[in-house]
Parts: structure tokens; sequence; C-alpha cells
């Protein structure tokens, strides 16, 4: 039978198609239901999913996929993707996974909720979906995993408050939800989970109400932390069954009350962390049965009473920070016991008594504070057997005695602080060579002596203040090889001698400060190399000479105060080159010229410009009116001369002294000036005053100038008259009142005491008053000499 031909060509194309489809067929059908939920869920996501490129249709199963683990019957078991970004939502079409186990999402840049579907995952043991940007409330439906044992959501963006059906997961170890925020409070149901051992719930601010008694029940609690939350009231003496656990961290929270004694049943305690709370009382002897106890921090908190000797039964106690209390008495001898011990902080106490020398024991130490008390008698020289001390705090206590030399043993200290106390005797040569050493305070004691040139072996100082001492001598010229050093502070001591001109080498200063010394001679020419400069105080000193133009090479000083010296000469105009330059103390020396007009162009200049009690003359220069950013001005004392307009343009000033001075022309009329007391303006005989009827806009010529001998003239006239009217008022007052028909009492007195000075301090007008024996002659005397502050 002949075969059509057209019917034999349909057929090969329909077996070359069906050739063609087969794969894509077996393709889309190759994969399982658990293979196609993960690939429809990846196809919902928007991140760089390169990890994922080996999901593919193709496969049977998807137990070999990255991130995906099976079982023997290749039912998947467990997801596992962290920190690879996703940019999705949590899957929610799960249900096909009726055997997973393990769920970890962390890190994985996943937003939304949590979908209410994953609570029919029977099997889920580990879930773990922290590190992400969910947000939305926990779901009740997660308390419905019977097996679950690892519970991760930490590190979202979770509100609402914690299920109150949290105690349906009985099998829960671990409750992970720090770092969210969630509110309410923690619920009673949380005494259920008799195996759970981790609980983190700190961070969330607004997670309030007390700790629930409750949590007594959770036996076998080794961590309980609920750190930075609104947890308040007392703590549950039930916390006393917890005998498993190792860590309490409740600290920046609102509790209160006292630290319950049960606590001390807690015998696996290793880390106390409740600083920063309101907790008040005292600090329970008990606690000296926590043989495992390693941290116990109380810090910022109400606490009373003394230290319990007791703590020194607590061997293994490697940080005590109780600092920022109200703790009184002394420090326990039995510290010393604590041969582990690194850090006792005790700072900001009422703590009295002696250092006790048992100190020198702890050989582990590395951090004293026990400054801000009220601690007595000498610093201990065994304190040098502390050889891994790198800070030793003692400031403002009531010390006495000598820094003993054995502090020079400490060879890896790197801070001392000794200010505010009573100290004598010198500075102990030894401390200079302690090649680590970098901070060195001092300030506010006795101290005597001079300074030893051993400073220079201290390479790595960077802070060595001792103002208000008594040290004597001059500045060691070995102090330039500090490179390292930027604050140098010997204020108010009794240093002679020169500025040595090796301080240049502190290449690194920023501050240094000799005020109110006995130096000498003229500033260093060295001084234009410090280019870090900041500050500079060398006021109340004997420095003479002329000011070096090379004061503007220091282009970050803010400050410069050399008040109160002997320096002469010009003001340099280079100073204008200190554009950072905030305050500029120039007085009470021997400065003579006239004001650079430079210093107007400072644009910093903000705080003071003081160039008081010196011998300046010439005007205001005009560039004065652009400081219109400077507080404080005066330039009392001087010779200088000219009017007052560009001072007017300062808009800023809200302290200006101009006494004394040559100052002509009409008084300003703003509200300022109208303001200033008579001793700011006093001294200048040609001013115009606003209020005196002799002044003109012509200026001087027309005007009525008030000098101080004419005050003075008026006043006794005025005087001599009242007391001529008051004479008269005795021996005619009863007859003129008689013809008068006048019965009035002294109620009825008219008194009228106005207009009895300017503005400016001159008197003008001394109205006497019209009843009887009243004489107003209110006024202010003009200063005679200077004024300082």
């Amino acid at each position: 039978m002949p075969v059509n031909p057209w019917t034999l060509f349909t057929s090969l194309c329909f077996f070359s198609f069906l050739l063609l489809v087969m794969p894509f067929l077996r393709l889309a059908s190759a994969v399982n239901s658990q293979g196609q939920a993960l690939l429809s869920w990846k196809t919902s996501l928007n991140g760089s999913l390169e990890a994922l490129s080996d999901w593919n249709w193709a496969d049977e199963i998807p137990c070999r996929w990255f991130g995906v683990t099976c079982n023997s019957n290749d039912e998947v078991v467990e997801l596992s993707l962290r920190y690879v970004d996703l940019l999705g939502y949590v899957p929610n079409n799960l249900s096909s996974l009726h055997s997973l186990q393990k769920l970890v999402l962390s890190g994985t840049n996943l937003t939304g909720s949590i979908p209410k579907e994953i609570g029919s995952l029977p099997e889920l043991t580990y879930l773990d979906l922290s590190g992400n940007a969910l947000m939305g409330e926990i779901p009740s439906e997660l308390c419905g995993l019977p097996k679950l044992e690892q519970l991760y959501l930490n590190s979202n963006r979770f509100e609402g408050s914690i299920p109150a059906l949290i105690g349906n997961l009985t099998s829960l170890m671990s409750l992970m939800l720090y770092d969210n925020q969630l509110s309410g409070k923690i619920p009673t149901g949380i005494g259920k989970l008799s195996n759970l051992e981790v609980v983190r719930a700190g961070g969330n601010k607004n997670l309030r109400g007390p700790l629930p008694q409750e949590i007594g029940n959770c036996t076998n609690l080794v961590m309980l932390g609920l750190a930075v939350t609104s947890i308040s009231g007392f703590l549950p003496s039930s916390l006393g069954e917890l005998k498993k656990l190792e860590t309490l961290a409740i600290y920046a929270s609102l509790l209160s009350g006292p630290i319950p004694p049960e606590l001390a049943r807690c015998t696996n305690l290793q880390n106390i962390y409740l600083y920063k709370t309101s907790l008040s009382g005292l600090i329970p002897s008990q606690l000296g049965n926590l043989q495992n106890l390693q941290s116990l921090l109380l810090w910022q908190n109400e606490l009373v009473g003394v230290i319990p000797p007791e703590i020194g039964n607590c061997e293994s106690l490697v940080l005590i920070d109780i600092s920022m209390n109200s703790l009184t008495g002394s420090i326990p001898a039995s510290v010393g016991n604590l041969t582990n011990l690194e850090l006792l902080q005790l700072s900001v106490n009422e703590i009295s008594g002696q250092i006790p020398r048992q100190l020198g024991n702890c050989r582990e130490m590395t951090h004293i504070e026990l400054d801000n008390n009220q601690i007595t008698g000498t610093i201990p020289s065994e304190l040098g057997n502390l050889t891994n001390l790198t800070l030793l705090f003692l400031w403002q206590n009531k010390l006495q005695g000598m820094i003993p030399p054995s502090i020079s043993n400490c060879q890896n200290l790197e801070a001392l602080d000794l200010s505010q106390n009573g100290l004598t005797g010198p500075i102990p040569k030894g401390i200079f060579q302690l090649k680590k050493l970098n901070k060195l305070l001092l300030l506010s004691n006795n101290i005597s002596g001079e300074i030893p040139p051993e400073i220079g072996q201290c390479g790595l100082l960077t802070r060595f203040r001792a103002s208000n001492n008594q040290l004597t001598g001059s500045v060691p010229s070995q102090i330039g090889n500090l490179s390292s050093l930027n604050f140098f502070d010997l204020g108010l001591n009794r240093i002679t001698g020169s500025i040595p001109d090796e301080i240049s080498g502190c290449r690194n200063l920023t501050f240094l400060d000799l005020h109110s010394n006995s130096i000498s001679g003229n500033l260093p020419s060295s001084l234009n190399r410090l280019a870090s400069l900041q500050f500079i105080d060398f006021s109340d000193n004997l420095i003479e000479g002329p000011l070096s133009p090379n004061l503007g090479s220091l282009t970050s000083l803010s400050k410069l105060v050399l008040a109160k010296n002997q320096v002469s000469g010009p003001i340099p105009t280079q100073l204008v080159s200190c554009a950072k330059l905030q305050l500029l103390d120039l007085s009470s020396n021997q400065l003579t010229g006239n004001i650079p007009a430079s210093l107007g162009r400072i644009p910093a200049l903000e705080i003071a410009l003081n160039l008081s009690c010196n011998q300046l003359s010439g005007d205001v220069p005009a560039e004065f009116a652009d400081l219109d950013r400077l507080n404080v001005l005066d330039i009392s004392y001087n010779q200088l001369s000219g009017d007052l307009r560009f001072i007017a343009d300062m808009q800023n000033l809200v302290t200006l002294n101009i006494s004394h001075n040559n100052f002509s022309g009409r008084m300003p009329d703003t509200p300022f000036f109208a303001k200033l007391p008579l001793s700011v303006l006093s001294g200048n005989p040609s001013l115009c005053f606003s209020g005196n009827d002799g002044c003109d806009s012509g200026g001087r010529g027309g005007s009525r100038h008030v000098s101080g001998v004419h005050v003075a003239m008026v006043v006794l006239l005025c005087a001599a008259g009242a007391l001529l009217l008051a004479a008269l008022y005795i021996i005619l007052g009863p007859k003129r009142r008689g013809l008068m028909g006048f019965h009035g009492g002294p109620n009825e007195e008219t008194i009228m005491c106005r207009g009895d000075r300017f503005q400016g301090g001159s008197i003008s007008v001394l109205e006497l008053g019209t009843g009887p024996g009243k004489v107003c002659s209110r006024f202010e005397e003009l200063e005679t000499g200077p004024k300082r502050n």
C-alpha cells in the first residue's frame, strides 16, 4: 500500500517536536514538591543570589543544593543560609517541608513579618531569623511548635509584646529576643520553661514591668540578660533557685530595691552585671559565698553601707566595680586575698580610711580607681609590687605624705593621677623612667622641689599636669625630648628662670599653661615651631621683651593669654594669621603703639579681646566693626582716643570696658550703651553723653563736657544748699505750717529724687526732697584707680 507523502511528513514533524520539548517537559516535572517550594521562594527574592545558583529545576531532589540538608529518606531537614543577600521575605510556602528541623536565615536582608504558616512545621527544633530587618509582632503561632529548642529572633525590628503563650514551648532551651523594639511585660508563663538555659531580651527599651517571680522555676537557666530595658521593681528572691545561673545581666534598667541575699545560693554565678540601675540598700555579705564569681559590676546605683569584708572570700574575682554609689567605711583588707583581681573601681563614693597595704598582694592588678572619695593616710609603698598595673587613679581624696618611690617599680604603668590631695615632697625621679607612662597628673597638692631632668626619659608622656603645687626651679631643657607631649601644665607654682628654647621639640604640644609663676626672660624664639599649639597661658609671670611676629605662625592657636607680665613694644600685626584665635588677652603689660587694624580681621575672635592696662594709643581701628562675634572687649586704662562709632557696630558684645582713656565725641545712642554702668565709661572727660543738653551733632565743639572736678563742685554746692534748707526748715517750719494750715502727717510727704546721674556716670541734676527733713543726694563716686576683676 503506497504511503501518502503528506502523512509521512506530518508524522516526522510530530516526532521531531516531541524530541525537542521532551527535555523541557522532563525539566518541568523533575524536582519534587520540596524543591518546587524552595525554587518558588527563590523566584520571589531580589538579592544577589549567586550562592543559590545550584538550585536547579533539573534536579529530582534538592538535597545537594547550597544550604539544604536532607535525611536518609531524601527529605529536607535543614535550610541554612547565613549572610547571603537574599533581599526578600521569610518563605510562607514551606508546608511541604514537613520534616524540616532547622531553619536558619540569619543576616540575609529579609524584611516584612514572620508568616503565621511557619507554625505548621511540627518537627522544627531550631529557628534563627536574627540579624535582619523583620518587623511586626512575633506571631503566637510560633508557640505551637512543640519541639522548638532554639529560637533566635534577635537584632530585628519586632514590636509588640512577647507572646503570652511562650510557656507552651516546653522544649525551649534558648530564647534570643535582644535588640528589637519589643514592649510590654515578661509573661509569667516563662516559668513553665523548665528546660530554658538562656534568655536574652536586652536592648528592648520599652520592655517594662517587674521580673516575674516565676523566673525561679526555670531551674536550668544559665544566662539571664535583660539589659537596657525598662524592667523595674525589685529583683525577686526566687532568683536564688537558679542554681545553674552563671550570668545575671540586667544593667541600664529601672530596677530598684535591694540586692536579694538569696543570690548567694546561685553558687555557679560567675558574672553579676547590675550597674546603671536604682538598686539601693547594702551589698549583701552573703555574696562572699560565691566562690566562682569573676565579675561584680554594681556601679552607678544607690547602694549604701560598707564593702563587706566577706568579698575577700570570692577568690575567683577578676573585676570589681562598685563606683558611683554612696558607700562608706574603709576598703576591707580582705581584698588582698583576691589574687586574681585585675580591676578595682570604687570611684565616687564616700569611702574613708586608708588604702590597705594588702592590695600589694593582688599581683594581677591592672587598674585601681579609688578617686573621688575621702580616703586618708599615705599611699602604701606595697603598691610598687603591682608590676602589671597600668592605671592608678587616687585623685580627689585626702591623702598625705610623699609619693612613694616604689611606684617606679610598676613598669607597665601608663596613667597615674594623684591630683587634689595633700601630697608633699618631691616628684620621685623614677616615675619619669617608666617607659610606658603617658599620663602623669599631680594637680592641686603641696608637692615641692624641682622637676627632675629625668622627665626627658619619659618618651611616651602625652600629659603632664602639676599645676597648683609648690614646685620650684626652672623648666628643664630635657622637656624637649618629649615629642609625644601634647598637654603641659605647670601653672600656679614657683617656677623661675626662662622658658627653654628646647620646648620646640614638643612638636605635638597643644596645651601649654605656665601661668602664675616667676618665669622671666623673653618668650622663646622657637615657640613658633609648635604648629599644633591651641592654648597658651603665660599670664602672671615676669616675661619681658617684645612679642615676636613669629607668633603669627601658630595657626592652630585658639587662646593666647599673656596678661600680667612685662611685655613691651607694639602688638605684632602678624597675629592676624592666627585665624582660629578666639581669645586674646594681652592686658597688664607695657605694650605701646596703635592697636593693629589686623586684629579686626581675625575671623574666629569671639570670646574675648583684652588689651587693658597698657600704654596703647591712637584710635580704635575701623576694622573692629567686623568683629561681630566678639563677646567681651576690654581696652580700659590706655591712652586711646577718637570716637566709639566702630565699637557701636560690634553687634554681639556682652561686656565692654573703655574706661580711663581719651575717647571723645557723642556716646553711641544704642540700647547696649544705654545699659552700661558708669565704671566702664568713666575717665574719658571728653566723652559727650546723649542725656547732656549741651551735646550736639557737631561733636566736641558744641558739647558740654562734664568733668570729675565739675561733678564734685556740683555735689558740694548741692549738699551745702540742702543743709541750708534743712536749717531754715527747722527754724521757720512750725510757723509756716501754722500759717498755711498744713496738718498732714509724715505719710503725706512728697519725695522727688530723679535724674541724679548720666547714663555715663556724671551727675547732671540733683533734686532735693520737698518734704520735711528729706534730702535726696544719691550719687556714685568716680573711680580713682584701676579696678581689677
